[in-house]
């Protein structure tokens, strides 16, 4: 059997109008780490370039590493986290939507096929198609799975005590983090009775107290002092809404920033678990744009009109702003 000489690639790649890789059939694949710092180089793009100079990055990358399906999720993942910054977001969840379903036709990895899952419904939801979602997901209410905790008795019954207890504090940690982002949800849902919606926002925080969940998840929680606001504005008691608001600002101001995810005291065995992470215990975004989005939060928030006249909530604006300048 003959092959063309070498030097005839280049020529044959022209002629058939397709890159060398492409012509001989190679498919390069990028490591865990390699995929991490791409990550982190394009959503600093994305904070300091134009939209459509962030996004012609993205694609020429993902047309190299197009079967390279770990970091097509990651792609996927960076355009959901960034595309309210196009003029047109529908475009790039479309685009994300093609680039799960790719993931869930062709990898055979069966945690990217699900997550790749997860992330097409979400799309779905943001471009205003529930049924799509429907269609993708199970309509039954499935308790949540308890593999974790399962792990964690295997450890301990083969006597690897240090690794029941890890299983345990993630187990924790991330029911922690479901009741506190479900929460505020919950409250909207039940915004009409101001009596229910306030037992679970005051629900929510005594959770977030306790375990000091301000420190350890600042994002999440942040989602309750602004679901609270909201509400409290709904029923006209503006001055349990500046609370709320304030509690939020302080958050802002002492618990963000460096934004990594991190453990404490109590929790003293989960760094090591965030590190596992496919981008580490780095933030999906920048800091400079998740500063913005902390104002616009307030700022540009309609259920917040009722209080642009109060000089608490100038305040807030103020300090926010104030954050904004250090990035």
């Amino acid at each position: 059997m003959s092959f063309p000489d070498i030097t005839l690639l280049p020529k044959l790649a022209t002629y058939f109008n397709v890159s060398i890789d492409e012509l001989i059939g190679y498919e390069p694949q990028l490591t865990r780490e390699q995929i991490k710092e791409l990550y982190c180089q394009l959503k600093n793009i994305f904070a300091n370039e134009k939209f459509e100079v962030a996004m012609a990055e993205c694609r020429e990358l993902e047309k190299k590493y197009y079967s390279c399906f770990p970091f097509l999720l990651q792609m996927a993942i960076l355009y959901l986290n960034h595309a309210t910054l196009s003029d047109v977001p529908a475009h790039i969840y479309e685009h994300c939507i093609e680039l799960t379903q790719r993931i869930r036709s062709l990898s055979e990895d069966v945690n990217d096929a699900k997550d790749a899952l997860t992330l097409e419904a979400s799309c779905y939801l943001l471009l205003g198609e529930p049924m799509k979602v429907m269609d993708l997901m199970d309509e039954k209410l499935h308790p949540i799975s308890r593999d974790t905790e399962l792990l964690a008795q295997v450890y301990q019954g083969i006597g690897n005590i240090q690794g029941a207890i890890d299983a345990y504090q993630v187990a924790m940690y991330q029911h922690l983090l479901f009741l506190i982002c479900d929460s505020a949800p919950l409250a909207l849902l039940n915004a009409a009775d101001i009596t229910k919606a306030e037992q679970i926002i005051t629900r929510a925080i005594d959770c977030i107290d306790i375990y000091n969940m301000d420190e350890l998840h600042p994002n999440t929680t942040a989602g309750i002092y602004i679901t609270g606001a909201q509400i409290y504005c709904m029923h006209g008691e503006n001055a349990k809404a500046l609370d709320m608001l304030e509690r939020y600002t302080y958050i802002c101001e002492h618990c963000f920033f460096p934004l990594v995810l991190h453990g404490d005291a109590f929790f003293d065995r989960i760094d090591e678990w965030f590190l596992q992470f496919d981008l580490g215990n780095q933030a999906p975004r920048s800091e400079k744009l998740i500063v913005s989005s902390m104002v616009e939060a307030v700022e540009k928030n309609p259920a917040f009109a009722g209080l642009m006249d109060e000089k608490r909530y100038n305040g807030v604006v103020k300090r926010l702003k104030g954050i904004g300048e250090k990035y």
